[in-house]
């Protein structure tokens, strides 16, 4: 069976920068999508379409087909008021905000400077030529519930 839209691939993965330093990784099939519901990256997904059990490959995905350029408009200084006054707020941190449009965003903090925070709305992994190796463990149907819910569901059932 190969991997198409609405079937289920179980793949193991290892995810490296442009200079080789393993960003992410999966084993002993812990990794697994619907493919066609926009689960994972374009370029990964689009690769690994027509792909079956067993098959090993190599992706490079840039930016665009991946988490997107550096938006600078992401990146914005907020008042260190804004935060309450007993927490310590330092670079790496991340938090919840809501965008002017009502949205739910994820920030991440940058730099702490003086009164001011800076803080970053793009996606860790923007702006990154993306490297992965994959191995496909398994290509099955995908079960009903599966395709209702838009996901894949873990051993046993329905996971949230």
């Amino acid at each position: 069976m190969e991997i198409s839209k609405d079937k289920v691939a179980i793949l193991d993965y290892v995810l490296k920068d442009d200079e080789g330093l393993v960003i992410d990784q999966s084993s002993n099939g812990e990794f697994a999508y619907l493919a066609g519901s926009g689960g994972i990256i374009p370029g990964l997904e689009g690769a690994l379409e027509g792909k079956k059990s067993g098959d090993e490959l190599s992706v490079t995905v840039t930016p665009e087909n991946g988490y997107g350029e550096i938006d600078p408009a992401g990146i914005q200084e907020i008042p260190k008021d804004m935060f309450p006054e007993d927490m310590e707020v330092e670079p790496g941190m991340q938090f919840e905000a809501q965008s002017p449009a009502g949205e739910m965003m994820v920030l991440t903090v940058k730099a702490v400077n003086g009164d001011t925070v800076v803080a970053d709305a793009n996606h860790e992994l923007a702006g990154k030529t993306l490297h992965f190796d994959v191995k496909i463990i398994e290509v099955r149907e995908a079960s009903t519930v599966e395709l209702e819910h838009g996901h894949v569901h873990g051993p046993g059932g329905h996971h949230h």
